[in-house]
């Protein structure tokens, strides 16, 4: 069989367990196939087993199945958070795949090409009781806070139809466990923190079901999305805006690295519709676990463009701590 992907499957394709040999094309091989095929009486295939092949490139990139922002439900927290390894992964499986392999009947193999959520999830979960073990204080929001914004080439991370992809794909970056078990700096969200944030966006019965135990919102200060202390910045505007009406968020960072140290702020931003600025633009840590807190200001006003993204980054001798920018307008 030849199997052929469609434009939207562009240039992902899948190792699975077929009934039959199988050659599966992407959408740039499907159309010169087709136009093969269509060109001749007698088209003639064959299929060369050719071994498993390393290093090829783009890697990593993200699959045309891979969920996309935004957050329809909570626009101001980024969404996907990362991105991890999860398309062609070979795994161990617990029983035969596939119909027997001969006649006589004999066992079918007991490996399978898995690719989606059950093959990232493991391996980020894997990643995060790694983290956990070498700093077992730590929160579940300070772990995995370094991720990689390009690929294993040094270009920028590629999705389906081999084009850059944006936040809305990649979230922070592919998972990299030895930076992200020493980032330098961490984001930190306490229980409690939680608990606001849910209560700007579900009811106090809802959110007790949430917390596992009794909340009152009307007792409990709302934190919106774009305020909880995450990672990235997200911006939903509302309305068109001018340079005159900022909008301002607040993050707070704790040292984990060096000591002492100090942090400046660089921001990258690629469109001219959005000004960004940082206050304090140094950070300075004299101990470990001290915190400091600072201030985004975004400038932002409608001129045709829907959507800017960029990112900031702190950047000491030893670390470069990234934080994804993603701004919305209506």
């Amino acid at each position: 069989m030849v199997l052929l992907n469609t434009f939207a499957q562009g240039y992902s394709t899948l190792a699975e367990a077929h009934v039959l040999p199988t050659s599966h094309g992407d959408y740039a091989a499907a159309a010169a196939i087709i136009s093969y095929v269509s060109s001749t009486a007698n088209p003639t295939a064959q299929i060369l087993f050719g071994g498993t092949i390393l290093g090829t490139s783009p890697a990593p990139s993200i699959a045309f199945f891979s969920s996309r922002g935004p957050s329809l439900q909570n626009p101001g927290i980024l969404k996907p958070d990362i991105t991890g390894p999860g398309v062609n992964v070979l795994a161990a499986w617990p029983f035969q795949v596939g119909p027997p392999t001969a006649s006589p009947p004999l066992p079918g193999p007991t490996f399978n090409v898995g690719s989606g959520t059950s093959m990232s999830a493991p391996h980020l979960s894997g990643i995060a009781a790694f983290i956990k073990s070498k700093h077992p204080d730590w929160s579940p929001a300070a772990i995995m806070t370094t991720a990689d914004v390009t690929d294993r080439a040094g270009y920028p991370i590629l999705d389906e139809q081999r084009e850059p992809a944006d936040l809305f794909a990649t979230g922070a970056g592919h998972v990299n466990p030895e930076k992200a078990a020493d980032p330098g700096l961490v984001y930190d969200i306490a229980a409690s923190d939680y608990v606001g944030f849910l209560c700007g966006l579900y009811n106090s019965q809802n959110d007790s079901v949430i917390a596992r135990r009794p909340v009152d919102c009307s007792a409990v200060p709302v934190i919106p999305g774009s305020m909880l202390n995450y990672p990235s910045i997200s911006l939903a505007l509302e309305h068109a805006r001018n340079w005159s009406t900022p909008v301002t968020v607040e993050r707070t960072v704790r040292n984990v690295g060096e000591v002492p140290s100090v942090y400046y702020a660089a921001v990258d931003m690629f469109d001219g519709d959005v000004t960004v600025d940082v206050v304090p633009r140094e950070l300075e840590f004299s101990q470990e676990n001290q915190e400091q807190r600072f201030e985004v200001v975004v400038w932002a006003r409608r001129n045709g463009a829907k959507l800017v993204q960029g990112a900031l980054r702190w950047v000491s001798d030893s670390y470069t701590v990234r934080s994804p920018i993603s701004i919305s307008f209506p």
